[in-house]
């Protein structure tokens, strides 16, 4: 009976490292183990942050995704327009505007239309913060703030100072409208901040890609990018379908015909924008033209395809484009002396 019982007590007795014995272990240390790996997780982040190293951490960790992804995009973008360059041929269609007059509101517009460039050189054209230039409604921007900076996505607070025209009335009105825009879909969101005369004033851009040279891969219909640059063997041009849809709704909506005028201006002023910027991508195709049939040696300007910004692209295009408009004007003068000589 003695024995027994020694040896159930030294059964349940631990054993310890030093004299032949050690300390039983703790189920329950498990359970506990990702609530001590939190709480050490915490701690440690609040003593960066302390120290101004998170801060610090994380705007480098930003800052490197955001510039990883950036020369991705310039390469892919250049492929694109390297197959432009090399067929620069496209002829622009009007845009298709659609106008419904939801239930107390004074319009909803839609207008859409195909632009002879690729995805990304439109979406640079319309977030381009100095794209006064390009749409004429834009009389100036008052001003600009980045509120949210995620490299393919930001968020800005944006107050310009619009134009708009109708017939022979014309004027100035003043747009402060919060900007989400992310490259990723190539989709641009902005919404009114303060209410005043107009109670709601919303709308996005959406620039979708455009399988121009589709017809190489007949039989075969390209579904995705991969499938297209791969079939035509990356030489096939990409297009884009750019859609802007806008919702207006004054705080009071007039009754006809004030409404009527109202719409009017409203759609012409769309109209404009989206015409604007057709005409802009026009520029870039004729300096795309102007290449292939130039010496471009000749000149001392940079060569557009060794420049990585398309912004000084653009404006070497338009500058070259003035150059032989003042050339072509020279040779009919001359040739108008001449015959009347």
């Amino acid at each position: 009976m003695g024995e027994a019982e020694m040896r159930k007590a030294s059964i349940g007795t631990p054993k310890r490292k030093g004299n032949g014995t050690h300390k039983a272990f703790d189920p329950s240390f498990l359970a506990q183990l990702p609530n001590k790996l939190q709480d050490c997780i915490k701690s440690r982040l609040k003593n960066l942050v302390k120290d101004g190293k998170g801060e610090n951490l994380a705007r480098k960790e930003r800052g490197s995704s955001a510039a990883a992804a950036a020369p991705a995009l310039g390469i892919d973008l250049e492929r694109q327009l390297q197959a432009w360059r090399g067929n620069p041929a496209w002829t622009d269609q009007p845009p298709q505007i659609k106008v419904s007059v939801p239930r107390g509101s004074l319009c909803n517009l839609n207008a859409k239309v195909d632009i002879g460039l690729p995805p990304d050189a439109v979406y640079d054209i319309v977030t381009d913060p100095d794209n006064r230039r390009v749409f004429k409604n834009i009389k100036e921007v008052v001003s600009r703030r980045v509120l949210l900076d995620e490299g393919h996505r930001q968020v800005v607070d944006v107050e310009q100072a619009a134009i708009w025209k109708f017939l022979w009335w014309s004027g100035t009105i003043s747009v402060h409208v919060l900007v989400d825009q992310n490259r990723q879909d190539h989709s641009m969101n902005f919404k009114q901040l303060k209410t005043g005369f107009m109670k709601r004033f919303e709308g996005s851009w959406k620039v979708e890609p455009v399988f121009v040279d589709e017809a190489i891969c007949y039989p075969f219909k390209p579904k995705t990018l991969a499938e297209y640059c791969s079939c035509t063997r990356g030489k096939g041009r990409i297009g884009s379908k750019v859609s802007l849809e806008q919702l207006i709704q004054p705080a009071i909506v007039p009754p006809p015909p004030i409404s009527w005028y109202l719409r009017g201006i409203t759609t012409r002023t769309t109209e404009m924008i989206v015409n604007d910027l057709v005409a802009e991508t026009g520029r870039i195709r004729v300096g795309f033209d102007a290449e292939k049939c130039e010496d471009w040696s000749s000149h001392d300007e940079k060569q557009p395809d060794k420049s990585s910004n398309i912004k000084e692209r653009w404006a070497l295009h338009r500058r070259n484009a003035k150059k032989r408009h003042r050339k072509l004007l020279t040779a009919e003068r001359s040739s108008f002396g001449s015959s009347n000589s």
